[in-house]
């Protein structure tokens, strides 16, 4: 397997149930569209549920750490910020940021699909 180097920015947000996680996607999804998927090494972002309806959480996946970078001190972070400020406004339910410091992330380690090891 080889090593994933790509970087990636971890939101995660607190929500008052399934109709706000499905509005919040939504919103973050249109974001990413209008703000961010067109920069030099932006992969994907993919966004996750939780069963229970009370948190959302986006992953935002980059090439490499540099890419990120290059879009944090190019992009129109005011307008991207404003956008985000407006699209928790437009919710019908309530959505709380729970990131502290900054939500970037570099892969440490994966385990994939492979053989049972006995040796273990």
């Amino acid at each position: 397997m080889s090593v994933d180097v790509s970087f990636h920015s971890i939101i995660d947000y607190t929500v008052d149930g399934p109709g706000t996680q499905q509005e919040l996607v939504a919103a973050f999804a249109e974001i990413q569209e209008r703000w961010v998927r067109f920069y030099p090494g932006y992969q994907s972002a993919r966004f996750y549920l939780s069963t229970d309806g009370t948190r959302v959480y986006t992953i935002v996946r980059w090439a490499s750490e540099a890419d990120y970078r290059n879009f944090v001190e190019t992009s129109d972070t005011a307008g991207r910020m404003a956008a985000i400020s407006q699209a928790l406004q437009g919710l019908s339910g309530k959505a709380e940021a729970r990131m502290s410091g900054v939500p970037t992330y570099t892969v440490a380690h994966e385990v994939g699909p492979g053989p049972r090891r006995l040796d273990i």
